[in-house]
C-alpha cells in the first residue's frame, strides 16, 4: 500500500495554539510539509485550520444544499419523488454538519424559508398553502418534506444522549459540559 504523501500536510497545536515545527521525514525519504499559513485541511469533509472556518463552511453548505435542491425540483418528477429526493439528497448536506457546526435558530430558519421560496418558484407549494401541512407525513395528508429544524434539533438531541450513555465517565466529555453549562446560549 501506498500513501499519497505530495497531498499530506502537516500542522500542530499545543494548547490550542497552532505551533511552527520541523517537516516530518518518513522511512522513504519522503518530508510531510508544514501547512501553509491561511490554508485549511478537510477533515470530514469539514474545512479546518487553527478552527473550523465556521462562515466559510456555512455559506459552502448553504450553497451545496439550494444547488442540490434546484436540481431537484428542476427534473420532471411526480411531486411525491420530489420530496422524497429533497430529503435523501439535500437535507443530508446540512444534517451531516449539525453536530459539528453551530448553527443559530435563525440561520436555519431563513433556509426553511429558502426552501419554501424555491418550492413555490417550481411550483411544488402555492404561495397562500399551510406551511405546517408541507411538513406533515404524507399518511396524514401532508407532503412529508424534512424539516430542517426538526432535523436540527432531533441530530443535537441524538448526538447528546450518545455522549451521556457512553462516555459518561470520561474526563474530556466532562470538562466540555462544564464549559458548555458556562457559555451563554447562542440561539
Amino acid at each position: 500500500m501506498e500513501l499519497g504523501l505530495e497531498k499530506c500536510d502537516k500542522v500542530v497545536f499545543k494548547r490550542g495554539k497552532l505551533v511552527h515545527s520541523q517537516n516530518v521525514v518518513t522511512d522513504i525519504n519522503r518530508e510531510i510539509q508544514e501547512l501553509e499559513q491561511g490554508k485549511t485541511y478537510k477533515y470530514l469533509g469539514t474545512e479546518e485550520s487553527e478552527g473550523i472556518q465556521l462562515q466559510l463552511m456555512k455559506e459552502r453548505l448553504k450553497q451545496e444544499y439550494s444547488r442540490r435542491l434546484r436540481m431537484i425540483l428542476i427534473y420532471e418528477l411526480k411531486a411525491r419523488n420530489k420530496i422524497t429526493g429533497i430529503g435523501a439528497l439535500a437535507v443530508p448536506v446540512l444534517r451531516y454538519s449539525f453536530g459539528i457546526i453551530n448553527w443559530r435558530n435563525e440561520e436555519i430558519k431563513r433556509i426553511e424559508t429558502k426552501t419554501r421560496k424555491m418550492l413555490t418558484m417550481y411550483k411544488m407549494h402555492h404561495p397562500k398553502a399551510d406551511i405546517d401541512r408541507l411538513y406533515v407525513k404524507r399518511k396524514g395528508g401532508g407532503t412529508g418534506l424534512v424539516q430542517i429544524e426538526a432535523a436540527y434539533k432531533a441530530e443535537i438531541i441524538t448526538i447528546a444522549e450518545y455522549l451521556n450513555t457512553t462516555y459518561k465517565e470520561d474526563q474530556f466529555v466532562n470538562i466540555v459540559k462544564s464549559h458548555e453549562s458556562t457559555q451563554p446560549n447562542m440561539n
